[in-house]
Formats: C-alpha cells, sequence, structure tokens
C-alpha cells in the first residue's frame, strides 16, 4: 500500500463542507528544535514546508461530523515523514488540552515514522507530554479515537496513536515500534511484513476496525453519535408474557439450533444505532465487540457468538483480553456495560493452554467486578464453563428462558459421573442448570420469555428481550454509584444461596 492521503485530504474526506477551523499558530525554525536548528536542519524544514504547503508535521483544530463539533489532529506523511519534533508535540498537547477544556471529543489521525532524529532526546521526551495530555482528556470521561495511517511507527505508536478508546487502522498500514530498516540493521534479518500489518493487530484485538478511508467518515459519525448522545428517557417496557419453565434437555437442544438468534442477530435487531467492532479473528469470530443505543441508552457491548452458520466458535484467551479492554472503555467513557453470554465453551487445546486462557478467565472476573460503570449480563444461549462464566459478573442478570448455565455441557457432566454420555438428560435436569434454577440461587433476575423457542419466534423474542434490557439499563444508570456498588458485592456475596420468595 502507498503513503496515505495528505492531512488535508483526509480531513475533507472527514468534515462536514466549511465544517474546519485550524486552530494552529505558525510555527517557525527556532520553536521547531526547541533551541536554534543547525543550518541542514533549517534547511530541511524549509524544503518540507515548501512541498506540503503546511509549516509543521501535524494540523490541528475544530470540525464538524455530522454537525457535531470534533477537535482533530492529523498527521501529514510528506512533512519530515510525520516526524514529532518539540513543536510538533507542543503543538498536539495544545490541541488535546483545548479539547478538553471544551469538552470536545477528540479525533487523531496519526502518520508518522515516530521522533524526530534532528531533535534527538528532547523530542523523544515530548511522547510523555502528549500522552499526559491524552490522560487527562481520557480521566475527563471525553471520548478519544485515533485512526492509525500508513506508517504509523516508533514513539507514535507506543504512546498516543494507540492510546484511544476505540483505535480504527487503514486497510494494509504499516503499523508497529521499530521500523523494518532499523531492524534488519540490529538484528541482521529482515523483519517479516505481516507482522506489523493493520490486519494482523486486528485479528490479536490489538486494533478495533480496519476502516477504509472513505469509509472512516460514518464510521466516526456513528461512533460518536453513541459516546457523545444523553440517555433519552426510556418507554415502558412492553409486558411480557409469563415465563413458563422449560425442561432443562429440551432447553440444552434448543440453545443448540443453528437457527437460533445469536448476539449479532440480537444487536441488530433491538439497537437504534449500532457500531460494530473488529475482534480477535475477524468479524465473524466468537467475540462480538460494539457500541450500541439500546431503549435510547448508550452502552459497550461485548458478547459472545456461539456460532456463524454450522461453524462453532470457541472462546480464546484472545477474546477474553479484549472484553476486558472493551470493559476497560466502557469505564473510562462512563457508560454502562452490557455482556452477552452464548457460548459452548472456553477453546481446548494445546495452544489455549499455552496462551494462560484459565488465566485470562480470572483477569476477566475481576475486571468486571471490580468495574465502576453499571454492567448488565444477558445469558442469551448455551452457558458452558469459564467461558461463560467470564462475562457474568454484573450488577443485574437477564436469562432467556431456554438459556443454562453449567460448568461442562450436561454430555462431559455425564462422563465424569456416569464414565459415558447418555445420562446427560439426566444430568441436566438434575444440576440446576436452567434459567429458572439460576434465578433461584441468586443469579438471573429476570427471565425472558420463549414461547417456546426463539428460533421459532427471532423477531418478537429480541424485541422483548430488547425492552428488559432498556429497563434494566434504565433502573442501573439511575441508581447512584456507591449504592450499585455495594448491591453489587451483597448479590456475589451470596450467590449459590436459594434463594426463597418474600
Amino acid at each position: 500500500m502507498g503513503v496515505s492521503l495528505t492531512a488535508h485530504q483526509l480531513i475533507g474526506l472527514l468534515v462536514d463542507p466549511g465544517g474546519y477551523r485550524s486552530w494552529d499558530e505558525p510555527a517557525t525554525d527556532e520553536s521547531a528544535a526547541g533551541e536554534p536548528a543547525d543550518p541542514g536542519y533549517r534547511a530541511s524544514l524549509a524544503r518540507a514546508r515548501e512541498r506540503t504547503g503546511v509549516d509543521e508535521a501535524v494540523l490541528t483544530g475544530l470540525g464538524r461530523i455530522g454537525g457535531e463539533p470534533v477537535a482533530l489532529i492529523a498527521s501529514e506523511f510528506g512533512f519530515l515523514g510525520g516526524s514529532i519534533g518539540v513543536a510538533t508535540a507542543e503543538r498536539i498537547t495544545r490541541a488535546v488540552e483545548r479539547a478538553t477544556a471544551e469538552r470536545l471529543p477528540l479525533v487523531a489521525l496519526p502518520v508518522s515514522g515516530g521522533t524526530r532524529m534532528q531533535e534527538g532526546s528532547a523530542a523523544f521526551l515530548c511522547m510523555l507530554r502528549i500522552t499526559a495530555a491524552v490522560q487527562a482528556h481520557r480521566a475527563a470521561g471525553l471520548p478519544y479515537l485515533t485512526y492509525l495511517r500508513n506508517p504509523t511507527m516508533g514513539g507514535v505508536f507506543a504512546s498516543w496513536g494507540t492510546l484511544g478508546q476505540l483505535v480504527f487502522a487503514e486497510p494494509g498500514a504499516r503499523l508497529g515500534f521499530l521500523g523494518p530498516r532499523v531492524y534488519e540493521e540490529l538484528r541482521g534479518v529482515e523483519l517479516p511484513p505481516e507482522v506489523q500489518r493493520a490486519e494482523t493487530l486486528a485479528e490479536r484485538g490489538l486494533v478495533d476496525a480496519v476502516v477504509a478511508p472513505e469509509e472512516l467518515r460514518e464510521v466516526l459519525r456513528r461512533s460518536l453519535s453513541v459516546l457523545t448522545r444523553r440517555a433519552l428517557p426510556s418507554s415502558t417496557a412492553a409486558p411480557t408474557e409469563a415465563a413458563e419453565r422449560p425442561d432443562a434437555w429440551e432447553a440444552v437442544l434448543r440453545t443448540r439450533r443453528p437457527d437460533r438468534p445469536g448476539t449479532r442477530e440480537l444487536l441488530r435487531r433491538t439497537t437504534e444505532e449500532l457500531v460494530l467492532l473488529d475482534s480477535p479473528g475477524g468479524r465473524d469470530g466468537a467475540l462480538v465487540r460494539a457500541l450500541a443505543v439500546l431503549g435510547g441508552r448508550p452502552a459497550v457491548v461485548v458478547g459472545q457468538q456461539r456460532q456463524s452458520g454450522a461453524q462453532e466458535h470457541p472462546f480464546t484467551a484472545a477474546d477474553l483480553r479484549a472484553v476486558r479492554r472493551t470493559a476497560r472503555v466502557a469505564e473510562q467513557l462512563g457508560l454502562p456495560l452490557v455482556t452477552v453470554v452464548d457460548t459452548a465453551g472456553a477453546e481446548l487445546s494445546v495452544q489455549a493452554e499455552l496462551d494462560g486462557v484459565a488465566i485470562e478467565i480470572a483477569h476477566c472476573l475481576t475486571t468486571l467486578l471490580a468495574l465502576r460503570t453499571p454492567v448488565l449480563a444477558v445469558l442469551l444461549g448455551q452457558g458452558s464453563g469459564g467461558g461463560a462464566l467470564a462475562l457474568l459478573p454484573a450488577d443485574r442478570v437477564l436469562a432467556a428462558a431456554n438459556s443454562w448455565l453449567a460448568p461442562l455441557p450436561p454430555e462431559g457432566a455425564s462422563a465424569i459421573v456416569h464414565r459415558d454420555g447418555t445420562h446427560a438428560p439426566d444430568l441436566a435436569r438434575s444440576q440446576g442448570i436452567g434459567a429458572h434454577d439460576l434465578a433461584a440461587v441468586g443469579l438471573v433476575d429476570t427471565v425472558v420469555p420463549e414461547l417456546p423457542d426463539a428460533a421459532d419466534e427471532p423477531a418478537a423474542f429480541c424485541a422483548r428481550l430488547g425492552h428488559a434490557v432498556a429497563t434494566a439499563l434504565t433502573t442501573l444508570t439511575a441508581t447512584p454509584e456507591a449504592a450499585r456498588l455495594a448491591a453489587r458485592a451483597a448479590r456475589h456475596r451470596r450467590l449459590g444461596d436459594v434463594l426463597t420468595a418474600e
């Protein structure tokens, strides 16, 4: 892939016509190096200004995307490779600080070879200056989104370029810490090009989505629509029929139907605004991550997609790391987190053991339990093993009537207890794995009916569940944080005790 668009070209693609106003003050040779530059460097700066028509390697200003104001920071690769000098860093820092002071969402569009070598350690240390400003912006609960362009390397990649709550990337972009020429010089071998490719990073959950420049405006518009939306009063939830208690084994079989609505279908049918993000393994993998508006309320969603077509998706260590990152993003933005559980279990393999899948489950549990933002869990279908448990710590849990949760699938439990799988139906009925049984031991708060099977009434079922989600989010977001966190601690302290109706 060739060099990215110029800063002006990309800004022109993103903002409304006539919707950009520069914040930049003219740069000078003296400010560019923090002290009078040497003649060779001065000449390089002059040539860069003449060639690009800009005075530094970054442009900053106020733009409008879909009518909404947003602060923009756009690198110019034609200006000394988009490298960051002292003056460049000061311009970026001032823009971040102004965005924070004016409570504006911030979109950074870096493309850079890294720190400007002509300015040495002074420029290198400015990465701390920029990062501190970005951290203050995020601590203020404001959205910070980044779009990594080709190439984004070195100190830029290792600091402000990848600190967005959402990190998008240009298709085919080279993204990494060490440039290929430096790597070859220091190590004596070539760096495989796919290692630092945007798509490779997305497959590992290090980039949230790979987005073409011509599609970026709409992705940013929808993302900011969710992240900057104020919650609307929720309408009264639609009345639901009383949930009948299904036979446990029949429920297990129903949740295995390939035409049963999964997490992606649920979101597409119930959200007013939806931004699906990439997940480890690609968009069709086991993990679903999204920004969504549900019942007028913005939320961050992370859920499990049990299968696509006939293909089952085990939950991997990379998926679990992405769950934790998504949870932290929800907390930074002050948005509720909705988790959706529907999995046949975590990956069982030698590689999964080496990747630390069990350790990642433990870290997911502690992350969700400690999260300060509201957490709503939805048990949608299968809830098998630690992969399901990892997404269930919450302030409130909704469950589809046929959903279930067990340490192992009934066949696995039968193999342990009876040394064969033929007793699976009996064990399903005796282990208390169904939604109503889970309500009796304090996990599930509301059972959402299926009449009798979500696969036979997908639209009606998703509508009922969507109303239940909106109602629960209204209650949770209206509860003061201290009271909600105290209730969460008490809830998990008594989990497993059989509850009796008052």
